[in-house]
């Protein structure tokens, strides 16, 4: 089984400013529970128990998230607000938690690298918490994507069908169908043109990497933003061996965006809220 998750939450969070300029985007709530939970709680689903995150200035609302709060517990302790922490409970008995600080936002690609050392050499899990993905009739995505793993043992990326006007916000791949859902990589696109995307299969942020990317990231030279992009140190792991691409079940919530969070509140509220 695949035991760590990496979390890259180092991000500014610029589009919800003025709301994230003290606090972290990857804390913004969504009804009663933030953002990075929900990822946790996937993450551990999976197997995944480990959670590394790549945190940066302004993030320590995050490690205090994953930690006893012992003035909160006491305050509360014996009455019926206790029931409110009982899914960050059960979170904290689970899971570990690890951190490391990237000290410059060099794109995903550099986040990842910087939390090579809270991995070490084993395939791992990847999860960026703007994304929601909730799959009310079954296994989460990340824990759909580790079965698959222990199948074809190689990088994974998760994929969605996008409308073509929108494939320049995402990373896009053109692949070889082997069955339904599952695609072998050929290439990958970071934000391409509309009239330069190769397919409208687009990659949304989970993940299962192998330990060599590692490497490849080392000798990934920046890209797109001048940053260093996983899209690119993927691509090359796909020439070199193979990338699979998974459409998987579930719905996925863009809360990187005002209205993707809007979205996602409202079906939270409706769907999940008071059920747990």
């Amino acid at each position: 089984m695949i035991k760590k998750c990496l979390f890259p939450v180092a991000g500014y969070g610029t589009r919800f400013l003025p709301a994230t300029k003290s606090m972290p985007k990857e804390m913004l709530p969504i009804v009663n529970k933030p953002l990075v939970q929900y990822g946790v709680e996937e993450a551990i689903e999976a197997g995944m128990t480990t959670c590394a995150f790549v945190t940066g200035r302004g993030k320590r609302s995050i490690a205090d998230h994953f930690d006893i709060s012992y003035e909160l517990e006491h305050q509360i302790s014996g009455t019926g607000k206790e029931a409110y922490l009982d899914s960050i409970r059960g979170v904290l008995e689970e899971g570990v938690f690890t951190m490391v600080r990237q000290r410059e936002m060099k794109g995903l690609g550099h986040a990842i690298l910087t939390g090579r050392s809270l991995i070490g050499n084993e395939p791992f899990g990847v999860l960026l918490s703007d994304d929601l993905c909730l799959n009310a009739e079954g296994a989460s995505v990340l824990a759909q994507m580790a079965e698959l793993y222990n199948q074809f043992r190689c990088s994974i990326v998760a994929i969605q069908e996008v409308p073509m006007e929108e494939v320049h916000k995402y990373g896009v791949i053109k692949g070889e169908s082997l069955k339904d859902g599952i695609y072998r990589v050929d290439d990958m696109v970071e934000k391409p043109s509309q009239e330069d995307a190769p397919s409208n299969l687009a990659i949304i942020g989970r993940y299962i990497l192998t330990p060599d990317i590692f490497e490849i990231i080392e000798e990934t030279e920046p890209g797109a933003n001048g940053e260093i992009q996983l899209t690119d140190a993927l691509q090359t792991q796909a020439k070199r061996g193979c990338v699979m691409a998974y459409k998987f079940e579930g719905k996925r919530f863009d809360c990187g965006s005002v209205p993707g969070f809007v979205e996602a509140t409202n079906h939270v509220y409706e769907n999940y809220y008071g059920k747990d």
